[in-house]
């Protein structure tokens, strides 16, 4: 299993001439999908070919985070600051086209062949003449996966594939957040264990959007109503030196204890990042175990003034995008 170090939810594009089985599609999928649904082929392409360039800024700006903190600025504040500058345009970046092999004007794989510089995972439904040239597009790495029509629970596996492509880890993000990570936070945050039990995590406190950063070690995160969380994490044999921190600090010794052992973690690290304005204080810990040693974990929220809120949130976004009408101009 692989643990995505950046994580926001994106749309779901679909193509395919048939405007009956398009808009059922359209009312089946789950309600917190952005879909959008295309009729013709060129505007589907155009549609994909115009995120390009907001994609590349939008990476770019998350690198320029990374630069900036090699310069010595701090990860978290740029963090909450790109967030809150953005607004809600990321959540508009499709990650998921599911396009029909077999239409009049323009075949599934020329579309998806025209796309050549869209980086976001594809799907092509097929019919039953259709299906060994899916396969070939498939071995030949042009598609993520192909789903045959006539499946009888089509509804489910479609469902099910975008779903699991929505949840695939970026590569180029990948990139530009593991470079904020040490060896040893990369083998624990990678071992398969943890991974899972961090994924369990995430979904259980309804976190729709993350960054994993190494300086501190954690997670900040988003949830559908913009409000920003703090998951510190923290290796085994880091609870000595983060005890004596608290210890130096003025904490009581039960405190201190409780972090020693591993009970309780204490957002230090966070305080600095924030300024006075952000207490810190103990949290119960829960405990995460791998084959790489152990990863204690901690939840922090960040409250109202650190958090980008509800006007740029991606429930406000879905209210003012999340109308599934069919595209029908090219």
């Amino acid at each position: 299993m692989s643990f995505s170090l950046y994580r926001r939810p994106g749309g779901v594009i679909f193509l395919d001439d048939d405007r009956d089985y398009l808009e059922m599609l359209g009312e089946v999928m789950p309600p917190d999908w952005y879909v959008r649904l295309f009729l013709r082929p060129i505007a589907c392409i155009e549609q994909l070919q115009h995120d390009i360039q907001p994609r590349e800024a939008d990476a770019w700006a998350q690198q320029e985070i990374i630069n900036r903190w090699r310069e010595g600025a701090l990860l978290i504040p740029q963090i909450l600051q790109y967030w809150r500058k953005d607004g809600a345009a990321r959540f508009a970046f499709a990650q998921v086209a599911v396009v029909d092999y077999a239409m009049p004007a323009m075949s599934g794989l020329r579309v998806l062949g025209e796309l050549t510089q869209w980086p976001g995972s594809r799907i092509l439904l097929t019919g039953r003449a259709d299906e060994q040239l899916a396969v070939s597009a498939f071995n030949r790495g042009l598609i993520n996966q192909f789903i045959p029509k006539q499946s009888p629970d089509l509804r489910l596996r479609v469902t099910g594939a975008v779903q699991d492509l929505r949840h695939h880890p970026d590569e180029r993000q990948q990139q530009i957040w593991r470079a904020t990570l040490s060896p040893r936070q990369h083998a624990l945050l990678f071992d398969p264990l943890i991974a899972e039990a961090l994924q369990s995590l995430l979904r259980r406190q309804g976190w729709i959007e993350h960054i994993v950063i190494g300086a501190p070690f954690g997670v900040l995160a988003l949830d559908a109503r913009g409000a920003a969380s703090w998951l510190q994490l923290e290796p085994a044999d880091n609870l000595p030196e983060l005890a004596d921190m608290a210890l130096s600090q003025g904490w009581d010794a039960a405190t201190v204890q409780d972090i020693r052992a591993g009970s309780k973690l204490i957002d230090l690290e966070l305080q600095l990042a924030l300024g006075d304005s952000q207490r810190p204080g103990p949290r119960e810990s829960l405990v995460m175990t791998g084959n790489a040693g152990l990863l204690y974990a901690a939840i922090f929220s960040l409250g109202e003034a650190f958090s980008p809120g509800l006007a740029a949130s991606y429930e406000r976004f879905l209210a003012n995008h999340g109308e599934r009408r069919l595209q029908e101009q090219d």
